[in-house]
């Protein structure tokens, strides 16, 4: 056999070889297991990990946006007409959310965090003064006490004494900064005077800059990959005592900052929102790539917060027991020392359109008022997400008090805030180097099979060449038999 023969048989063998090793590759699916595995060691809360470090202190900045709802016609509203809102802001905060007092507990099976939160006033990604503007809008703190003495008729009679002594009503106008940060209310002060467990002041955001909410325990995942920052306690709990069922006082998930590696489409994420004194849960709805990166869009269906004729399960978020307001609202007065807290969708989003048609200046849109989490599949590093949501107060007419005898029973919106995150430049290319390394493994199999494909056209052409080669070898020794000169 000469050399070109044993070179072409090579060749073929290789070919062979090489494409059913890559067969044999992409059928065992050894690459992408050493790459789940890799990501699976990695992702866990143990130091000196990435992982580690971005969950103890996030890189993406993260800013509270405000938007707060004046109401124009206040008078109208006392004698029983529709309210007139007019949205003002957003007034721009940067938060910062860091992991303090971080213990490791079980022999790192679990770990232990406060979440300390400050906010920082952005100017410049802001529309207007927080010092400066006025909202006019519910007064809380008077609806409130309204509300707790409403049975009693002796409190009653001293409470329309005080309301008038300090010319208070069910309106109030405020700063912004007065209606976040908290205010010295008059009505409370008086209350105070003879009940020390009731603050003299008042604020949406009262007490909340600088504090945090909270003793968590989470899970590391270091027995499971899918327990990654699952909570297991809050506040010395494993469960809330705030409803009236067992699956609604359960905590379930993360704190929906961080999700377990390797998601997929079919799975339901679920999450711990301590504002909203409940778990949620999110779906699949589509992929996306935010600055490069491949993300799934996971969003709270309509269900979540849907009437209990629509999801029975969330019977028991309905206080007192049967009383359901309606779809897309959430009565969290069990969890606000009493106060007629209605949460919602900004613009009652998704919720009965009774609550849209109640109010003048509402405009429920997808793309503004949505809350959805962007997370990249592979490590479920969350990309980008806005936690966007509303908060109403419980108004309608209370037994002796006179300013309330005309006024329309609403869930009346004050403001609502859109918590927002969107990974930076610096950790996109980050993770972006990363996601091309972990595809450039798993596309070894490919690679072979491309290199066994060629190998096997070389050899093609190798086997054809050498055919065409020996007939022209043949057709030359045919001549040469043949006489020069051919008898006449």
């Amino acid at each position: 056999m000469g050399v070109r023969p044993a070179v072409t048989y090579t060749i073929g063998i290789l070919c062979i070889i090489l494409l059913i090793a890559s067969i044999a590759l992409l059928v065992t699916n050894v690459f992408v297991d050493i790459v789940d595995n890799y990501v699976k060691k990695e992702v866990q809360l143990k130091n000196d990990t990435v992982a580690f470090e971005t969950w103890k202190n996030p890189p993406p900045p993260i800013y509270m946006q405000f938007y707060f709802f004046n109401v124009t016609n206040p008078e109208e509203v006392l004698n029983g007409g529709k309210p007139f809102l007019e949205e003002k802001g957003p007034y721009t905060y940067r938060e910062h959310k860091p992991k303090e007092n971080v213990t490791f507990l079980d022999d790192g099976r679990k770990v232990s965090a406060i979440t300390t939160k400050t906010y920082v006033f952005v100017p410049e990604l802001s529309n207007g003064d927080p010092e400066t503007d006025l909202i006019r809008t519910v007064n809380i703190p008077v609806v409130t006490v309204m509300n707790m003495v409403r049975y009693s008729s002796l409190q009653i009679l001293l409470l329309n004494g005080l309301l008038i002594a300090e010319r208070a009503g069910i309106f109030t106008t405020r700063t912004v900064h007065e209606l976040l940060w908290g205010y010295k209310d008059p009505v409370l002060s008086a209350i105070h005077f003879f009940k020390k467990d009731i603050d003299n002041e008042f604020g949406l955001y009262y007490k909340m800059n600088g504090t945090d909410d909270g003793e968590y325990v989470f899970l590391t995942g270091q027995k499971s990959y899918k327990n990654f920052t699952t909570i297991v306690e809050w506040r010395g709990n494993k469960s809330l005592d705030w409803w009236t069922t067992g699956a609604c006082n359960m905590i379930n998930g993360t704190d929906g900052t961080s999700f377990h590696p390797l998601i997929t489409k079919n799975e339901t994420l679920r999450f711990f929102s301590s504002d909203l004194c409940r778990s949620l849960y999110a779906n699949f709805e589509q992929e996306l790539r935010v600055k490069g990166i491949p993300v799934m869009r996971f969003v709270p269906p309509n269900e979540v917060f849907a009437n209990v004729t629509v999801n029975p399960e969330n019977a028991g978020f309905c206080v007192p027991a049967g009383n359901c307001l309606g779809s897309g609202v959430l009565n969290i007065s069990t969890c606000k020392q009493g106060a007629p807290i209605i949460l919602s969708s900004p613009h009652f989003y998704q919720a009965d359109q009774k609550f849209i048609d109640d109010i003048e200046g509402m405009h429920p849109n997808k793309a503004n008022h949505e809350t959805f989490l962007d997370i990249n599949p592979l490590t479920g590093l969350l990309v980008r997400a806005a936690k966007r949501v509303q908060v109403n107060v419980y108004i309608e007419p209370i037994a002796g008090f006179i300013e309330t005898d005309k006024v329309k029973t609403l869930v009346f919106p004050v403001m609502y805030l859109n918590e927002s995150v969107l990974i930076d430049n610096v950790s996109a290319a980050k993770l972006n180097a990363m996601l091309l390394q972990s595809e450039v493994i798993t596309v070894i199999p490919f690679m072979i099979m491309g290199l066994g494909i060629l190998f096997g056209l070389i050899f093609v052409i190798l086997v054809c060449t050498s055919r065409n080669e020996v007939n022209e070898v043949n057709e030359a020794s045919e001549a040469e038999r043949t006489p020069l000169l051919k008898p006449s």
